[in-house]
């Protein structure tokens, strides 16, 4: 079976610039699509799927860290390459803030084209799988600190609730027997109000005691999810 063609996504004004991308990666068995500017770039990635996005950083209207953030947006997953003769400190800042970690100096040589377009995927893939580590790595130390709620909260609440549904259920089978007879249907109803006087200490006991221990246990979930997500891939 044909592997599928990888596909790249140009975004240059400069049309010379996207067909020397064209013709070296073309060879190489790559799909090339091009952008004139960041807006129709994101139309395009919104309609099919790319497995690399070229912009150079200086372009009309939208510029390419700009297009880079609203990728990264978008389709984190998707490694994005900016193509630059200017390398200032703050465009630098600003394209590893949105999750590129360099630039593509101008001029661009076919060696440098083929090298970014097979190495990109590749950091990225392995910028992923680290951050797929550490969100395992998290979510393990909070359930190794959260285990022990669990279990007490089972413990000391299990015992009040089996007793309540026990209490609950033989009223209740007790309560139809009783109440298939006419002359002991009124007995039969204090009889069950009487069991549910009895039970309703223990029921509200095992909701005293478990409620805050799985409030406990759901603000850890919640904390442990908001940091899995912020350790997430950009």
């Amino acid at each position: 079976m044909r592997a599928l063609r990888k596909k790249v996504l140009v975004v240059d004004d400069d049309p010379v610039v996207g067909r020397s991308i064209d013709r070296v990666l073309s060879e190489k068995g790559y799909a090339v699509s091009t952008a004139a500017d960041g807006q129709e770039a994101l139309n395009k990635l919104a309609e099919e799927h790319f497995d690399v996005v070229y912009t150079d950083i200086k372009m009309p209207g939208m510029d390419g860290i700009e297009v880079a953030e609203r990728v990264k947006q978008r389709r984190p997953w998707i490694p994005v390459v900016i193509i630059t003769g200017y390398g200032t400190a703050a465009n630098k800042a600003r394209a590893e803030a949105a999750g590129v970690p360099g630039f593509l100096r101008k001029p661009l040589s076919p060696e440098l084209i083929e090298g970014s377009a097979r190495e990109a995927p590749a950091v990225a893939a392995e910028k992923a799988g680290a951050a797929k580590r550490i969100a395992r790595s998290v979510a393990n130390i909070v359930l190794l600190f959260a285990a022990p709620f669990i279990g007490l909260v089972y413990a000391l609440a299990f015992p009040f609730i089996g007793l309540g549904m026990l209490a609950w259920a033989g009223t209740r089978a007790l309560a139809k027997r009783l109440e298939n007879v006419a002359f002991v249907r009124k007995p039969a109803v204090f009889l069950k109000n009487v069991i549910l006087f009895f039970a309703a200490p223990f029921i509200g006991l095992a909701y005293a005691l478990a409620f805050p221990f799985i409030g406990l246990g759901m603000l850890v979930w919640w904390g442990a999810r908001a940091l899995v997500k912020r350790s997430a891939p950009e």
